[in-house]
């Protein structure tokens, strides 16, 4: 029976302790409260307090959506109310940044590529259900990264009243340049960001030339565009004294004379090395495996879309390998789960060793996938071989092996599900062909 949106299921940490966690949000999308209530029980048994609400059709979804704040919408899939992914266009439409996690029976693990390309975060098999808090986490984790980035760059939003302020902040550095870019004045602080001991030092320095005399680059300093609308100020990478880059953010005026004739630019300089440096490491928290370092599912498929669009471009064929580490299972009871994981490390370990232009991603629990741009099927075969045997003799124990399959674009299909499931089917026949033998 379809639940409705008004009562409200509150649960708290196991025990009636706080818990580890804050209070999560939870929307379900969800049809059947008793699988409703078995996702609430594992997220209980790792100490998450949980309120929650469940919908069950799309109208219900929408008011909810509007009235209250959510950390994370849960969707029944397949639904008797709702079309593929409808859920998450409805979400998509709210404009809302919520992650979503589908649960259902049964996943194709190409309609699992296909949701995460439309946006989904994961999804999860009833049968797995214990994978969500898991899921949970990272979404949580990845929700608060991209919170982060939106807020810095919100910061850095450029306007003249932030220029006004900027002029009295020994902060920032400010110069005056002469019409052919060479400098005439500049303030302590950006003596002190370029490493200069003096004025005079600085002063002699052709910093800003190539800048100032190119049209383009002076009119996007200074704020112009032909087009109405607001100019980013411009970033570029300047040397310090003693040698080292950083990556400095510019915006400047002209300066007039008392004729009305142009005199000289006057130029703000900000040192956004660092900021640079943390979004970089945020963006690729965003897009690992956790335990393997490896590119993760989310990035996978958006590597394999970006692939997909550029042979659209080049007529190119590439190539998807995927790998199944064997017997992960007999390697978790012998020796352990450390040792089962440090088994999917080591495959990690020689998939690292690709081409900087080929992705290596943690596919699933136990599997693996390699991107390999511009390479046939022939080519692709012999990698395939290379990882194998690289893997089958790392020289640690104990002794691990990987089945794989190959697949190839567009000959083998021309979407990512396509993709994945022929690849997928090739792994498995060559696992069965070991089982036999």
């Amino acid at each position: 029976m379809a639940a409705t949106p008004k009562p409200r299921l509150k649960r708290n940490a196991a025990t009636g302790s706080e818990g580890r966690h804050p209070p999560l949000h939870i929307l379900f999308v969800h049809s059947h409260a008793a699988e409703v209530e078995r996702c609430l029980q594992e997220l209980d048994r790792v100490h998450f307090t949980v309120s929650a609400d469940t919908v069950a059709t799309p109208e219900e979804f929408s008011e909810q959506l509007s009235s209250r704040t959510y950390d994370l919408v849960v969707a029944e899939y397949p639904s008797p109310n709702w079309q593929e992914t409808q859920a998450l266009e409805v979400l998509q439409r709210s404009r809302r940044q919520i992650p979503l996690i589908f649960v259902g029976r049964i996943l194709q693990r190409e309609t699992v590529a296909e949701f995460i390309t439309r946006g989904a975060y994961d999804c999860i098999e009833m049968n797995h259900i214990g994978h969500l808090p898991v899921a949970v986490h990272r979404a949580l984790d990845e929700k608060a990264l991209r919170e982060e980035r939106d807020q810095a760059q919100i910061g850095l939003r450029h306007s003249e009243a932030r220029y006004r302020a900027l002029a009295g902040n020994l902060s920032y550095g400010i110069c005056r340049c002469a019409l052919d870019g060479k400098f005439l004045e500049v303030n302590e602080a950006m003596m002190k960001m370029l490493g200069y001991a003096s004025k005079e030092e600085l002063l002699a320095v052709n910093l800003a030339s190539d800048l100032i005399l190119n049209p383009v680059r002076r009119a996007q300093l200074l704020g112009q565009s032909a087009q109405q609308g607001l100019v980013d100020p411009i970033e570029i990478e300047w040397k310090r004294r003693d040698g080292t880059t950083l990556k400095v953010r510019l915006s400047g005026q002209e300066v007039m004379g008392e004729q009305g004739e142009l005199n000289a630019y006057e130029v703000i300089t900000e040192d956004v090395t660092k900021q640079r440096q943390l979004e970089d490491h945020l963006r690729q928290q965003a897009a690992r495996d956790p335990l393997t370092g490896l590119a993760n599912y989310r990035h996978l498929a958006e590597v394999l879309d970006t692939e997909i669009k550029r042979s659209g471009r080049t007529g190119r064929e590439f190539a998807l390998l995927l790998f199944d580490l064997d017997g992960l299972k007999r390697i978790n009871d012998l020796y352990g789960h450390l040792e089962g994981s440090h088994a999917l490390c080591r495959v990690a370990d020689v998939l690292n060793f690709c081409r900087d232009i080929d992705t290596a991603a943690r596919y699933g629990g136990d599997e693996f996938a390699v991107v390999l741009p511009e390479t046939g099927a022939e080519a692709a075969k012999q990698v395939a071989q290379r990882i194998c045997d690289s893997i089958a003799n790392d020289g640690m124990g104990p002794r691990i092996s990987v089945s794989i399959g190959v697949a190839i674009y567009p000959h083998d299909g021309e979407r990512i599900e396509a993709l994945l499931r022929k690849a997928d089917v090739a792994m498995y026949e060559m696992k069965a062909m070991k089982a036999r033998a």
